[in-house]
């Protein structure tokens, strides 16, 4: 079983758009209501490939309510933690090039004693999982010694912890020795202190964070694919999208493949590639099922030239 563990969860709202112009009045060609947040969105693509996963989320006001709702419509085993505040809602606009424009909410305040509950809820629950899988963003609240200080207690517990997040919160997972961290381009950037510009500065910038305590680096690149750097040496992959919808949660959908494939070695590059890329291919927030892959277009190769540019 693989636990997620989203602090900042949402109500997600993905509207298809001919094109995006301010000060219009435009017409959704098309709209969804999905359950949102990182570890969400892992949890929902496990269970989309018969993976087993359960789903720690805060959740509080109407809103949370209907996130629970949208989970248990879809089967997701959860462990939902009330709270005072109210679970944000996050809207996104798709346009036909693959254009998305995202416009999030903070997300409620988690108090110290709110915070302590969902820490106790992991901890508890970590001790039958194979994976404790933390994404996203931290909500109002926390401090990054209590969140540093939730991923140590696992590690030290012997849960191997993957970490998917940005700023200090990466940082404190890398320090904590997490098994896993999934940085995309601009959180590694951000976690180095440098925008990579070529395949070498990534594996440089990846190969930085394992020197600071993680196990292994996967790094999402968008266009560019993923790179993995861990133990055994470096892999490059990518997977071509021919047409792509939406990029929202394709990242988390990479994360689930390679975490289902035993996140180790090419196989498992593989698997999160073709799950990301027909993550790209679905609209809104959309997980692909076992029908939606396609593993013929991934090309994964090792020790890749390290002076190709990236996408700008």
């Amino acid at each position: 079983m693989i636990l997620t563990v989203t602090l900042n969860p949402s109500v997600d709202r993905a509207l298809e758009v001919d094109a995006l112009i301010r000060g219009e009045v435009l017409r959704a060609a098309d709209s969804h209501i999905d359950p949102g947040g990182k570890g969400v969105n892992v949890s929902r693509a496990l269970l989309a490939n018969g993976v087993r996963s359960t789903a720690v989320v805060p959740t509080g006001g109407a809103e949370g309510e209907q996130l629970v709702d949208l989970l248990n419509a879809e089967g997701v085993e959860l462990l939902s933690v009330p709270i005072a505040g109210r679970t944000r809602s996050n809207i996104t606009l798709a346009e036909p090039d693959g254009t998305v424009t995202k416009i999030n909410e903070a997300g409620p305040v988690l108090s110290d004693a709110e915070f302590a509950q969902v820490s106790k809820a992991v901890l508890d629950a970590a001790a039958n999982a194979d994976w404790v899988v933390i994404c996203g963003s931290l909500p109002p609240g926390p401090s990054i010694d209590a969140f540093a200080d939730l991923c140590s207690r696992l590690v030290g517990a012997g849960s191997r912890l993957a970490v998917d997040s940005s700023g200090p919160a990466l940082l404190a997972g890398v320090a904590a020795g997490a098994a896993l961290v999934k940085p995309n381009r601009e959180e590694l950037a951000e976690a180095v202190g440098a925008e990579p510009a070529t395949l070498g500065d990534v594996i440089e910038a990846c190969r930085r964070l394992r020197a600071a305590g993680a196990g292994a680096v996967l790094a999402s690149l968008g266009a560019d694919g993923a790179i993995l750097v861990d133990a055994d040496g470096v892999l490059a992959g990518v997977s071509p999208v021919s047409v792509p919808r939406s990029t929202v949660g394709a990242g988390d959908a990479l994360l689930a493949g390679f975490l289902s494939a035993g996140a180790r070695g090419a196989a498992a590059l593989t698997e999160g590639l073709a799950w990301g890329a027909a993550a790209v291919s679905l609209p809104g927030s959309r997980m692909p099922t076992p029908a939606d892959l396609d593993r013929t277009h991934v090309r994964v190769t090792p020790d890749p030239d390290p002076s190709r540019p990236l996408h700008s």
